[in-house]
């Protein structure tokens, strides 16, 4: 089991580099710079329902580490990492109280993340002018965790365990 499990894994985290990779190579449909769908997300949305709030975390980091090192910089690693960490965070906790459904737990990943790599902008820029962007990332946060859950809601109701 303990194979199969990591083998799983390893397939979540390639999906979502591969994601990432083809979401970066895809032309912004917003005139906003920095708003991104998330595609990525699907894997980690899957592991969190499918494997568990440990592998979801594992994918979500690997995913971010790897593909910050690959394509991005050090700064995007900063920025990467704390909408991660703060958006399993709040996932994790919303899924284990059962009292939320996938797409809302989605959504809630999306405007999470966003929240954490304004404060982190913030912090790093010394400024906190950039606060007045934090409404168009809350309502692309809240359409792209729609459109992310409800792909991975899909996903985890055709695939078996």
């Amino acid at each position: 089991m303990k194979n199969k499990n990591f083998a799983t894994l390893s397939l979540l985290i390639a999906l979502a580099m591969i994601l990432s990779f083809v979401e970066s190579q895809i032309p912004s449909f917003f005139p906003i710079p920095g708003i991104k769908m998330g595609l990525a997300n699907i894997a980690v949305v899957f592991a969190l329902y499918k494997l568990s709030i440990k592998d979801a975390i594992i994918v979500s980091v690997t995913r971010v580490i790897i593909v910050s090192f690959l394509f991005g910089t050090s700064v995007t690693l900063i920025y990467s990492i704390s909408g991660a960490v703060l958006s399993m965070i709040v996932m994790a906790l919303m899924q284990k109280s059962e009292r939320f459904s996938l797409v809302s737990v989605s959504i809630a990943g999306g405007v999470t993340h966003n929240i954490a790599q304004v404060i982190v902008a913030c912090i790093l820029l010394k400024s906190a002018v950039i606060r007045y962007y934090l409404p168009f990332l809350i309502i692309s946060g809240m359409l792209t965790g729609v459109v992310i859950g409800l792909i991975s809601a899909k996903l985890i109701e055709r695939i078996k365990k």
